[in-house]
């Protein structure tokens, strides 16, 4: 008798796998928040801005075109991180970090 053989796993349920494993799962949900960015934030914010990152605390880097808008955007962070964190099950984004695009 020949020894049982393995059916191969597909790569991306390996790829799942080591993520899941490795606590990197939640992260790269998590990062799923900035492909997002045009559809959660609207076209008028997200064309003058561009996020860039989210560190593990939850805080998320935006660059922003203008002082102006800077600020505008600071007051309206609580309603930006309720539509950043509505969708259920991606670990919450904390804070936006507001950085000023340089040249």
């Amino acid at each position: 008798m020949s020894p049982a053989r393995k059916k191969p796993s597909a790569l991306g349920d390996v790829l799942a796998g080591v993520l899941k494993e490795s606590g990197l799962a939640e992260r790269v949900e998590q990062a799923g928040v900035i492909p997002e960015w045009p559809t959660l934030v609207g076209a008028q914010i997200a064309a003058v801005t561009e996020p860039t990152s989210i560190a593990a605390d939850g805080t998320m880097f935006v660059r922003v075109t203008t002082n102006a808008w800077m600020n505008e955007l600071s007051l309206m962070e609580p309603e930006l991180l309720r539509a950043l964190n509505a969708k259920e099950g991606r670990a919450p984004v904390r804070r936006i970090r507001w950085l000023l695009m340089r040249g």
